[in-house]
């Protein structure tokens, strides 16, 4: 896959420890690299989010999930593989491979596939990364650009351009384990 200039930059500034900005399926998130300690801190901090609450990790194909799937009952590698990529995230267990500034006080980690064409391209260049809506606790998600401009000004370290996914919610969240689901769509 050849990725577009801009989004070549916005993988550069995430390799950087940036925090940057774009479009998903049905909102704006904000992302960066899950293992870089300081940069996922500073996302906490302009979302005003508890780390304990823990993140949801967004991918381009089930691969670059394999460190944490690769010990999973074929059933539930079915299930994911099923769903994915796709609106679904899954609550999948981690088994102590993540952070705790990822999982928070779970023992389980959001895990979602994206059919985003975006999202799938920066993750291609940077491996899977936070993903998690723009917006401060306790406001709306941002569905447009301006909204994200409002929310964060220049705090932010990059914004990827682009139009939103055309879902109306936030995607679908399920326990892997027991098939509850958390969330509606």
């Amino acid at each position: 896959m050849v990725s577009s200039w801009r989004v070549q930059r916005a993988a550069r500034v995430i390799r950087q420890g940036g925090v940057i900005a774009y479009p998903t399926e049905a909102v704006w998130g904000l992302g960066c690299d899950p293992w870089d300690e300081d940069a996922v801190y500073r996302l906490l901090a302009l979302k005003d989010r508890s780390p304990s609450k823990g993140l949801i990790l967004v991918a381009d194909t089930i691969r670059q999930f394999d460190f944490l799937l690769e010990d999973l009952p074929d059933a539930w590698l079915q299930r994911l593989a099923s769903t994915w990529p796709g609106p679904n995230t899954w609550l999948v267990p981690h088994r102590e491979r993540l952070p705790e500034w990822i999982t928070g006080e779970h023992d389980s980690v959001a895990l979602r596939v994206s059919d985003h064409p975006l999202v799938g391209e920066l993750c291609a260049l940077t491996g899977p990364l936070v993903s998690t809506s723009a917006n401060p606790a306790g406001r709306p998600a941002a569905v447009s650009r301006l909204r994200v401009r409002q929310y964060f000004g220049d705090r932010l370290d990059g914004v990827l351009g682009g139009a939103l996914g055309g879902r109306r919610n936030p995607s679908l969240i399920r326990d892997l384990v027991s098939g509850r689901v958390i969330r509606p769509a």
